[in-house]
C-alpha cells in the first residue's frame, strides 16, 4: 500500500461522505509510516485540518484505521509540533548547560536530541527497545512515585536512562493514597527491579482544613510531598529528585533546590504528552484510573462545588501546555459532574 498525501486525503473524504460528514479541503504537511509498528502519523497544516481528519467523536480516523488495517493513526497539527520543538530546544540548552557529570543526565541529553531528530514520529516504547543505555553504578536519582501514570512513566524512563533510581512514596493514608495505587507501585517497581520505600507522613492538618473548605488541597499536598522527597534525597546524598511534572517544560525542566540537589521534571524535559505516557506504560500491566485527583479531592468537590473551579484551572494549564488534548481535558472536567453532589 502506497501511503501518500493524495491517497490519505481521498480516503478521508470518502469516509466523511459515507458517514454523512461534508467533504472538505484538508491540507497535510507530512506523512510518516512506521512499517515495524504499523503506525501512521498524519501531520496537518493546522488544527482545523486535524479536526477534519479525526471527525466528530473520532469516527473518521477510526474508520480510516480500520480501512487501512493499521495498528494506530496519530493526527497532529504542524503548529503544535513547532511549539513542542521549541520547548525541546529549550530543554536541550538547559540540560547541556548543567554542571553535572552523571550517567543519567548524559543519557537524557541523548534522548532529547533523538526526539528532536524524530519529532513527528518519536515513540518511547520503540525507542527504548532499540536503544540500550549504560546504567550508573550509584543511585543518581530518587523518583517520587504515586502510582499514577505520570510518576510511573518517570520511574520507567529514569530506570531505562541509567539513573539507577530508588523510588519513594509519601503515604499520608488512603484518603490521599488509595490502596489501588499501591498495587501499581508494587507492579512497576518489581517489574523494573527498583528499590522502593514508603514514607509515612502526617497530613491530618491538610485533610482537616481541606474538608472544612479552607483551601483546595492539591497545592498543599504537592508542596508537602516535595519537601519530604527533598529531605530523603539530602539524607541519602542523592543528587536528583525526579517528579512526573508535565508543565515545567523548557528552561524549567530541571532546577537547583540547593547546593547539592536538583529537581528534574522528567516528562516535561521531553515535552511529553499524556498519550505518549500511556503508550509506554501499557506494557507494565498498570491500572489506569478514570477521573481526576484523590478521594480527598472528590470529598472537597462534593462538599464545596465551587472548589471544582480550581481543579479545572489545573486541567486547563495542562491543556494549554499541550500535555493534555482538549478531548482528554473535557473528559476529566466532565468527570466532576457525573458524580452526585
Amino acid at each position: 500500500m502506497v501511503m501518500d498525501k493524495k491517497f490519505i486525503l481521498d480516503e478521508v473524504n470518502m469516509i466523511r461522505r459515507e458517514i454523512g460528514h461534508d467533504e472538505v479541503n484538508i491540507y497535510i504537511e507530512e506523512l510518516y509510516f512506521n512499517e515495524d509498528t504499523n503506525e501512521l502519523w498524519i501531520i496537518t497544516e493546522d488544527r482545523p485540518d486535524k479536526s477534519a481528519i479525526i471527525g466528530k467523536g473520532g469516527w473518521v480516523v477510526g474508520k480510516l484505521r480500520e480501512r487501512l488495517n493499521l495498528e494506530s493513526i496519530h493526527v497532529e497539527s504542524y503548529g503544535d509540533f513547532l511549539n513542542k520543538e521549541y520547548k525541546l530546544k529549550l530543554s536541550k540548552k538547559t540540560v547541556e548547560n548543567l554542571d553535572l557529570n552523571l550517567v543519567g543526565i548524559d543519557n537524557l541529553k541523548k534522548i532529547i536530541n533523538d526526539k528532536l531528530d524524530n519529532i513527528y514520529s518519536f515513540n518511547f516504547e520503540n525507542y527504548l527497545e532499540k536503544n540500550e543505555f549504560s546504567e550508573s553504578e550509584k543511585t543518581e536519582a530518587v523518583v517520587a512515585l504515586s502510582g499514577g501514570v505520570d510518576s510511573s512513566f518517570s520511574l520507567i524512563l529514569a530506570k531505562k536512562l541509567g539513573f539507577n533510581p530508588v523510588a519513594i512514596t509519601v503515604d499520608p493514608g488512603t484518603i490521599i493514597l488509595p490502596n489501588q495505587y499501591k498495587i501499581n507501585i508494587k507492579t512497576v517497581t518489581e517489574k523494573l527491579n527498583v528499590k522502593h520505600e514508603y514514607l509515612s507522613a502526617d497530613y491530618s492538618d491538610v485533610v482537616k482544613e481541606a474538608l472544612e473548605g479552607q483551601f483546595h488541597p492539591c497545592g498543599r499536598c504537592s508542596k508537602n510531598t516535595s519537601e519530604i522527597a527533598k529531605e530523603y534525597a539530602k539524607n541519602n546524598e542523592i543528587p536528583i529528585i525526579i517528579f512526573g511534572d508535565m508543565l515545567a517544560t523548557g528552561t524549567q525542566c530541571i532546577n537547583k533546590q540547593n547546593d547539592s540537589l536538583y529537581r528534574l521534571n522528567l516528562p516535561a524535559s521531553l515535552s511529553t504528552g499524556k498519550q505518549e505516557i500511556k503508550s509506554l506504560i501499557r506494557n507494565y500491566d498498570l491500572r489506569e484510573f478514570k477521573g481526576f485527583g484523590c478521594p480527598l479531592l472528590y470529598e472537597v468537590h462534593k462538599n464545596y462545588p465551587y472548589m471544582k473551579k480550581y481543579s479545572i484551572q489545573r486541567i486547563l494549564r495542562e491543556t494549554r501546555s499541550q500535555a493534555l488534548e482538549p478531548g482528554e481535558a473535557l473528559d476529566l472536567i466532565w468527570s466532576f459532574y457525573k458524580t452526585k453532589n
